[in-house]
């Protein structure tokens, strides 16, 4: 089990909880609110139990919160990012794969295909990136595109579980 080294979330209130892991599932505080209300004593001082407690939340909230947490997340070299938009999170995470680098061609796959994947499942292409390049992204991209639409809408909550505890052992 891996401790927080900045911060002991069960010394915090309500608020103060929030306030600092609000962010860890994207623009989507009622997260950290599910865990915090299930979480007794210290359950909640190990990155991997707060981790679990905020996954279950994720997976016990219905369709409709779930799409809307999915659709939260920036496009990969999107808008967003070109705007100066993204998160300071979302922000780190796409320049530690290099996307911020992108060249002319790689730029137009990535719009390419987040407008085809949007197109086909509804919602934005999403993948924990730390660790992969561009080019892994890309493919990624590309073969995931031929899944079917229940498989992409459970393989997005995964890269987002994955996010979150990347995000949560960063803290």
């Amino acid at each position: 089990m891996t401790a927080f080294s900045h911060l002991t979330p069960s010394q915090l209130d309500r608020q103060g909880f929030i306030a600092a892991f609000g962010d860890i599932y994207e623009h989507s505080p009622w997260v950290a609110e599910a865990a915090f209300d299930s979480a007794h004593g210290t359950e909640l001082d190990q990155v991997e139990s707060l981790h679990q407690h905020m996954s279950q939340a994720l997976h016990r909230a219905g369709r409709e919160r779930q799409l809307a947490l999915i659709n939260a997340h920036p496009d990969l070299a999107g808008k967003a990012a070109v705007a100066g938009e993204l998160t300071a999170a979302s922000t780190r995470e796409q320049a530690g794969a290099g996307i911020h680098e992108c060249t002319a061609e790689e730029f137009a796959r990535f719009t390419a295909l987040n407008s085809a994947y949007k197109a086909r499942f509804g919602f934005p292409f999403i993948m924990a990136v730390k660790g992969s390049n561009r080019q892994q992204i890309l493919a990624a991209f590309e073969q995931r595109i031929g899944h079917t639409p229940e498989q992409e809408f459970r393989c997005a909550l995964a890269e987002i579980d994955k996010i979150a505890l990347l995000r949560l052992l960063a803290l």
